[in-house]
Formats: structure tokens, sequence, C-alpha cells
């Protein structure tokens, strides 16, 4: 492990709980699931984080527990706070669905100006006749 998150320590080679970091993360969940803004909810935890850190703990999948670190909320509290999480930025309108682009539609009319001018070198003359083409919109 490169990190261990807030709220665990590593002891004898296994992560445990530290009991008063852990205290915290749930404020930090109660909070912001109760309505409190990110860094309202973290300062009220007795954290100081910015809007980003708090996202991010709220979105760490090791306060639910696997098989390396114990859980510390309960999944329906982190659910909760994830699913508010979406629906903020919904509203703000942080976050746009993906559309899949349309294929783009070759022009299949075209019209060519009458040919005035002719040209010794070919470059020219092609450079000429391709400047001539219109496309038509339908």
């Amino acid at each position: 492990m490169t990190h261990t998150p807030y709220g665990y320590r590593i002891e004898g080679g296994k992560a445990v709980i530290d009991e008063t970091a852990a205290g915290q993360v749930k404020e930090l969940f109660d909070g912001y699931n109760s309505g409190l803004a990110l860094t309202v909810a973290a300062e009220r935890a007795g954290l100081k984080l910015y809007h980003a850190s708090a996202k991010r703990m709220l979105q760490n999948e090791h306060y639910v527990g696997d098989e390396y670190y114990p859980a510390i909320v309960n999944s329906d509290v982190f659910n909760k706070a994830n699913n508010e999480i979406r629906r903020r930025a919904l509203a703000l309108g942080r976050i746009k669905e993906y559309k899949e682009p349309l294929p783009p539609t070759p022009q299949t009319k075209f019209k060519m100006g009458r040919q005035t001018k002719f040209f010794d070198d070919p470059f020219a003359q092609a450079e000429y006749m391709y400047g001539l083409i219109e496309s038509e919109v339908d």
C-alpha cells in the first residue's frame, strides 16, 4: 500500500481503525448527508480540508471496508453521500451526459462556376478549378 487513508493506521502489516480519526470521518459523512457543504462538513468534523479533498474522502470506497481495510461507515451512508454528490453536481450543471455524436453527412450536391482562366502551370490550374467548386446547402 502506498498511502493509508485517513482514519486507519497500519499495525503488524494490517490496517486497523484509528478511533479518533474514524470518528471524524463518520462526522464528515453525517454532516454532508445532513445537507452541509463539503468544506463546512469537514470543518464541523474537525478536519481542515479543501473542497476537492473532502469530496475524495467521501468517494473513497475503503471506508465501506474491503479485504484489507475494515469498515468505518456502512454502505448506506456511503451511497447516500455519493448520490448526493452526483445530485448536487447535476443541479449545478457540472455533469454533462455524453451524447453519441451524429456521423457527418457528406455533401453530395455541388455546383461549379464557369471556367474563364487558363494557366500553364498545372498546379495553378488545379487550384483555380477547385476554387470554382461550391457546395449546395440543403
